[in-house]
């Protein structure tokens, strides 16, 4: 079993997340802020710790990239929130965080996101592929989605399919590279599924409505993506 930090203000979390890992076998050491978690990561090697982002002394992403940027990056994190944008998803994700868990956290996410994060090796922080019209690509264990569902990621995250591949531009304003990312990652899956609206619903963990106003507003040809999977 694994030594779990987790690091959260609040009391009911931590006691909480205690108690469930502790059933699961693991042993689980408690931090409340930024501070006590620099304490604990120096005084032993977590085999993964558990995140709040919204702290009093030091935000979870701060102190992220403080243990990235100093080299000790060397375990699976997991963040937690309950008021997580996904430019905040973006951004820990880059910098090293292996998931992210949306408050209130049920007991299911929680065991998959930790068992994921203890049976997958740390991704490389900073590294990047080179693409075409020297656009280039961060090597992130996740996606998006991903990391705010804590589920399974696919193997390689910008691939759209076995006909093409899609170079974002890194230089622009973030929501565009989004809406980019976004874009080819609904027609995959639409192409995936033959264009299959249900399908793509239940697969991205969209409702149907949510799911259709999303593709009009990203612009995607819903008649070509059906086109593509035939």
């Amino acid at each position: 079993m694994a030594t779990i930090l987790v690091v959260d203000d609040e009391l009911g979390i931590r006691d909480l997340l205690s108690e469930i890992l502790n059933d699961e076998g693991h042993t689980v050491e408690l931090a409340e802020n930024a501070a006590q978690a620099r304490v604990l990561r120096a005084q032993m090697r977590p085999d993964l710790v558990l995140l709040d982002i919204w702290m009093p002394d030091t935000d979870g992403v701060t102190l992220l990239k403080e243990w990235a940027s100093g080299g000790l990056l060397n375990m699976p994190v997991i963040m937690m929130s309950g008021h997580a944008t996904i430019d905040t998803a973006v951004e820990a994700t880059r910098i090293g965080a292996t998931a992210f868990l949306e408050k209130p956290i049920t007991l299911q996410k929680l065991l998959k996101a930790v068992d994921m994060g203890l049976n997958k090796p740390v991704a490389k922080v900073g590294a990047a592929l080179p693409l075409k019209n020297g656009a280039l690509a961060p090597v992130m264990e996740l996606t998006v989605e991903v990391a705010m569902t804590g589920g399974s990621q696919p193997e390689v995250v910008f691939d759209i399919g076995p006909q093409s591949s899609q170079a974002f531009n890194l230089e622009g304003p973030l929501r565009e590279a989004r809406d980019e990312f976004e874009k080819a990652y609904f027609e995959y899956h639409l192409a995936k599924e033959s264009g299959s609206m249900t399908r793509v619903a239940e697969k991205t963990g969209l409702e149907r409505t949510h799911l259709y106003r999303k593709l009009k507003q990203l612009g995607v040809d819903l008649a070509r993506s059906k086109r593509n999977a035939l």
